[in-house]
């Protein structure tokens, strides 16, 4: 198992996921924020998706092997695609958040901390999804409570140790309760990369917003607190067969 920053204990739930929106906002360096609140939509449950699928030219050695093994063409196609180079990526969804009444915490699957969504952190991450498997990883925001949320930093980092961001094409999308999607991907080529900021979600003057971060980074979760200086305590920590 990989090794990495965490932080200790937490508790798994379950929570079900909403219905998407039919049209989409993406967030480039041209185009980086976008206002929830202008959009009537810093209400009910911001659902944060992440989900990922390697990169064409990745399978290429797997397409020419079956030339050697004609019978690996027999598999599903969800078989060959979770082979040796699709066990060795395994992308994780997470929130440091920082309340309105200096609270700071965050949510991650490494420890169970899992969140709560109808109770501080008014965040809920729905599992661990450690293949990029369709519907991906999938995190809960309750925007009913916003004005007990400060900042919210919502991050990627992989698990196991191995960086990989260079061979997996990973997209983050923001689902509101009203309005659009909000896409990002993370397509810069950064291979050393072990995490990455993706948004920073701020109530700054009773306006909610959405600002693209796309911050690499060479370390975990503890780099990421010093990048936007959270504060946090951070220990090295392990998955085990519960935080799957």
């Amino acid at each position: 198992m990989g090794l990495f920053d965490g932080l200790l204990g937490g508790r798994a739930a379950d929570f079900d996921s909403g219905s998407a929106a039919t049209n989409a906002i993406e967030l480039t360096r041209r185009h980086q924020a976008v206002s929830l609140t202008k959009q009537d939509a810093a209400t009910g449950n911001l659902r944060v998706n992440l989900s990922w699928r390697m990169r064409t030219s990745d399978f290429g050695t797997q397409r020419t092997s079956l030339f050697r093994h004609p019978f690996k063409a027999l598999k599903p196609p969800e078989v060959q695609g979770h082979g040796q180079s699709m066990v060795n990526v395994d992308l994780d969804l997470g929130c440091l958040y920082e309340l309105a009444d200096g609270t700071k915490g965050v949510v991650q699957p490494l420890g169970g901390y899992l969140g709560d969504v109808n109770a501080p952190p008014y965040i809920k991450l729905s599992g661990d999804d450690r293949f990029g498997s369709g519907s991906g990883e999938t995190m809960y925001v309750n925007l009913d409570h916003k004005d007990a949320i400060k900042r919210l930093l919502v991050f990627v980092y992989i698990y196991d140790q191995t960086p990989a961001f260079d061979r997996t094409h990973a997209i983050v999308t923001l689902y509101p309760s009203n309005g659009p999607r909000i896409e990002v991907s993370l397509d810069e080529r950064h291979p050393q990369a072990r995490s990455c900021a993706v948004v920073l979600i701020e109530n700054v003057k009773d306006e909610l917003t959405v600002r693209r971060e796309v911050k690499f980074v060479y370390g975990f979760q503890g780099e990421l607190d010093r990048l936007y200086g959270w504060g946090l305590q951070w220990g090295r920590g392990y998955k085990t067969k519960a935080d799957r």
